[in-house]
């Protein structure tokens, strides 16, 4: 019985115009950009350089990375599209799988796992360690993991009153400062909840008067609001 072949990695993002204009705009030809792709230990032909700006071919993330140091340019504006995955920050910093773990304080095979699938079971620290060394904002670290549901889903809990059992969950999705996290979830609590005692009497007393207008709820939603409000709070360093 045949063994089915693992699919292939999706193909980095690439611009072939960008490739185009940023090498024309050095004044070199496709032969002097693969002599210098030698130099940074990718060696391929002329038609090579050629296919990569007509679209007929794709670089890997090695040959894209030497092709921006070749070019004097970021990868990512050879990329074509902000990255999307863990991988696109990866390579878009021009950094190997092992850079990127050794700089996280991670192994390779856990950094690699994590990478292919999205996901990982790190402490707080090694997930703010990898938006650090990956130059990811807060956001995009609870995007490239697919988390947006889950953390949607417990910020509801919160605005109805439960925030303090959803911290430890939150703060392994959004790894900021635990006080910091606290601080915005009971804001948050308090901006959606309803007085205990709107539209209600005193005990045993006459009936009350019709309650006056139920307050207005905030216009974000939860989830908008509380990535507003971590933005005016210590992050602990990183973006939002």
């Amino acid at each position: 019985m045949r063994r089915s072949r693992p699919p292939a990695p999706t193909p980095v993002p690439f611009s072939p115009q960008a490739a185009r204009a940023h090498r024309e705009a050095l004044g070199l030809t496709a032969e002097q950009v693969t002599k210098a792709l030698a130099a940074h230990g990718v060696r391929l032909l002329p038609t090579h350089v050629t296919g990569w700006e007509s679209g007929e071919l794709r670089p890997d993330e090695t040959e894209l990375i030497a092709l921006a140091r070749v070019l004097w340019c970021p990868a990512d504006q050879l990329m074509g599209a902000a990255p999307g995955t863990l991988r696109d920050f990866r390579v878009a910093r021009e950094l190997s799988r092992e850079q990127a773990a050794n700089r996280i304080g991670v192994g390779l095979r856990s950094y690699t796992d994590a990478e292919s699938t999205g996901r990982w079971s790190w402490d707080e620290e090694c997930s703010a360690a990898l938006a650090e060394v990956l130059g990811l904002t807060l956001r995009d670290l609870v995007r490239v993991r697919g988390a947006g549901p889950e953390l949607e889903q417990r910020l509801r809990q919160c605005v109805d009153g439960r925030w303090r059992a959803q911290l430890a969950a939150i703060g392994a999705l959004v790894p900021v400062p635990r006080q910091t996290l606290g601080t915005v979830l009971a804001g948050l609590c308090g901006e959606y909840q309803v007085p205990s005692h709107w539209g209600a009497g005193s005990w045993g007393a006459a009936p009350a008067a019709e309650p006056g207008p139920r307050p207005p709820e905030p216009e974000q939603a939860p989830v908008d609001r509380f990535w507003s409000l971590l933005a005016g709070r210590d992050t602990g360093g990183l973006p939002v």
